[in-house]
Order: structure tokens, then C-alpha cells, then sequence
């Protein structure tokens, strides 16, 4: 077995190789300099998941391309955009009697204004933090005395592991097994992005021209999901895996779209994804769950249609429904010199936020971009010659 596995983790190394390959990567680089003298103006590309800005900033590819082509970072990842007064739900249900707060592992340090869930935890709370929700079925069957409350997050790519989850919890005929749903979708905060910048815009730097699409979500949800944006909005969209030699080729499809003056959907992750996605994950998400009129996204505010919650037809699940009478309805600011929400869309690096490496680092974030391993800020910190 050893043997195996040994054969496979080298096949696994030899895989990876190939898409971090220097030669390839500058080969990349070379041929999109090339396209890019075609440009009639500098473009902005935005990598909507902090996916993309950690190899953009760990592979130094910025460095590599011409001056005519700037990224901005956008939303990030779902623990960056989850406003406070959502964390401080997990907290004061932690802190119920009888009750264990199970999430997955990201959520361990973000802030809200009573604490973290690693506060909590310090503080005797039972806070479990898991790598797969289905994790949470085992923690439920096991402690039938108590209440388990899932607190789940994510795009598009976890929901199905939740729906799934749900699905195992009504076969086995659970009780004690609770939700508090914080699944966001990406296309909604992609449409508030562009409206929201094309009322004041007053120089190419204020524009999005073009968007990277995360591919783990389009794995899911499918290429289709993007389809607007070169329809509606007039900006072409390539959904790019993560890898550099993944983004490299990304962006130099964006720029040939516009030397060439297409504004198009492709598909650079060809090896998973499709244009329809993981039909039956869909369905399975489709039937346990349904649009939010709105949801508050840290640092953009109120977005509609851009996260889910439970069909009323599963209310008895729904830990914000058990608990409503404790749980806070207002909305609670970020602290005043954190700028995470300008850098969550776009509008910012984290380099110029005043509070950025000195009051605010990985083991004292004041804001969730600094908190999260696909935190815009964290990427700098961690990659941009602060450490």
C-alpha cells in the first residue's frame, strides 16, 4: 500500500510541475506582452477569488506582465465577505447551554464585535472546527444530548458538501442536528461590482474590463452562471484554474479577446469544468435551499439574490429560526481604519491601508482580508516582502 501511495503522491508531484513550469510560465508572459501591443488601452482584470491573488502574489505574475494590464483583487473568499454581526450569530450560539457550534476551519480566527470563535472556545464554549460538514453528522450522532448547529459558509463549492449533509441528517432521522446558512453566490456580487463602479466612473482605473472566474465553483454551478457578463455587461469572462501556468493562459485569452475585440465566456479549466456544471450536485442544493431576497456581504453591503437559505419546508433545521429571539439584527461596522471593504471591491491594495503589516497582521487581523488564508491582505503580508 505504502508502494501506492508512493507511486501516486510522485505522479500528483509531476502534475503540479507541469503547471507551475517556469519555462512555461515566462513563455506565457512573452506571448501575452506580444498581444498586449495590440491593446487600444490598458485593461483591468479582476480575479474574483483570493484563490487567484495568492498565486498571482506567491508566483510574482504581475512582475511579468505589461504595465497595459493591471489585476484587481476582488471579494476573495466567503470567510472575508461575512460581516460581523454573522460572526457574532456563531459566537452567542456557542455560548448556549448544551449546544456545540461546529464550522470549518477558516472561521477559527475571523472577528466580529464580541470576538472571534477562537474567543469563544477560550471562553468554554464547545466550538468544533471540521475539514468536510459531513464531519458534523458523526459529531451529532455521538452527542445526542446535545444540540449541534452546523454553521456553514461557502460559495457554490460547498453547498452541495451541506445539501448533502442536510440529506444524511433527514435519512437518519436526526433531531439534534441544526443549520445556520451563510452560502453566498458569486455572478450576484459580480453584477453589484460593475454597477457599483460604473456610476462614478471617471478613468479606465475605475473600471473592471474583465473577469477571471474561479473554477472550483464553476466546477459546480458551470460556466453558464458567467454568461451575463459578456451579454449584459459587455465584459468578457475566462474561468481559470489556479495554478499560475492556469492564470497565465487566463489572462492571455482575456487579452487576445481584446486585441481581437471579442468579449466572449471561454474556459481555460477545461480539464473539469463545463458549460452546464455538476447537474445533480445542483439539484441537490436546489432542493434544500433558495435565494435570499438579501444578504450582507462585509464591506459591500446588501446585495440581492446573493446567498442562500433554508425552504421553509425545512424551517425545523434552521438555527437562525430556533434562536431568533437571541440573535442580533443590526448591523455592526468594520473598525474605522480597516479598509477591507475597498480592497474587498477593488478599489484598494492592501499596501494602502495605514494599518496594514503594523497594527493589523495574521496574529492580530482587524479585518477578515487579513484573516483568511485567500485574504487579499494576507497574500501581501504573506508574499509581498512584509514577513
Amino acid at each position: 500500500m505504502s508502494e501506492r501511495w508512493c507511486h501516486m503522491s510522485l505522479q500528483l508531484k509531476d502534475l503540479y510541475d507541469k503547471f507551475r513550469d517556469p519555462a512555461t510560465i515566462k513563455a506565457l508572459a512573452k506571448l501575452i506582452g506580444e498581444e498586449a501591443k495590440k491593446l487600444e488601452r490598458p485593461i483591468n482584470v479582476m480575479e474574483v477569488c483570493g484563490g487567484h491573488t495568492h498565486t498571482i502574489m506567491k508566483y510574482g505574475l504581475k512582475q511579468l506582465l505589461p504595465e497595459s494590464i493591471e489585476f484587481i483583487h476582488g471579494p476573495g473568499c466567503p470567510v472575508c465577505i461575512m460581516p460581523k454581526e454573522r460572526i457574532d450569530h456563531a459566537y452567542i450560539l456557542a455560548q448556549q447551554p448544551d449546544v456545540i457550534l461546529v464550522t470549518l476551519g477558516d472561521m477559527i480566527k475571523v472577528p466580529g464585535s464580541k470576538g472571534s470563535l477562537q474567543d469563544a472556545r477560550s471562553k468554554g464554549a464547545d466550538v468544533r472546527f471540521v475539514y468536510s460538514p459531513l464531519d458534523a453528522l458523526k459529531i451529532a450522532v455521538e452527542n445526542p444530548d446535545k444540540t449541534v448547529i452546523f454553521f456553514a459558509i461557502g460559495f457554490e463549492t460547498t453547498t452541495p458538501m451541506t445539501a448533502a449533509l442536510m440529506d444524511q441528517a433527514i435519512e437518519r432521522g436526526l433531531k439534534n442536528l441544526l443549520f445556520h446558512i451563510n452560502h453566498v453566490t458569486v455572478p450576484e456580487v459580480m453584477k453589484e461590482l460593475i454597477d457599483s463602479r460604473d456610476v462614478h466612473v471617471d478613468s479606465y482605473n475605475n473600471r473592471i474590463d474583465a473577469f477571471i472566474g474561479p473554477s472550483h465553483v464553476s466546477v459546480i454551478a458551470g460556466a453558464k452562471i458567467y454568461e451575463p457578463f459578456p451579454r449584459a455587461y459587455h465584459r468578457p469572462v475566462v474561468v481559470s484554474g489556479f495554478e499560475p501556468v492556469d492564470v497565465m493562459e487566463g489572462v492571455l485569452m482575456l487579452v487576445k479577446q481584446f486585441s481581437e475585440k471579442r468579449c466572449e465566456l471561454e474556459v481555460q479549466y477545461r480539464r473539469s469544468v463545463t458549460y452546464e456544471g455538476n447537474l445533480k450536485a445542483q439539484a441537490m442544493i436546489n432542493k434544500y435551499f433558495e435565494k435570499r431576497g438579501l444578504f450582507k456581504w462585509r464591506g459591500l453591503g446588501n446585495i440581492p439574490d446573493s446567498a442562500l437559505k433554508l425552504r421553509d419546508e425545512y424551517a425545523k433545521f434552521d438555527a437562525e429560526k430556533r434562536y431568533a429571539d437571541i440573535l442580533p439584527k443590526e448591523e455592526i461596522e468594520d473598525h474605522k481604519l480597516c479598509i477591507c471593504g475597498d480592497i474587498l471591491r477593488g478599489m484598494a491594495k492592501p499596501t494602502e491601508c495605514q494599518v496594514f503589516s503594523t497594527a493589523c497582521k495574521p496574529s492580530s487581523p482587524l479585518g477578515s482580508c487579513m484573516v483568511s488564508s485567500e485574504g487579499a491582505c494576507a497574500a501581501y503580508y504573506k508574499y509581498g516582502g512584509v514577513m
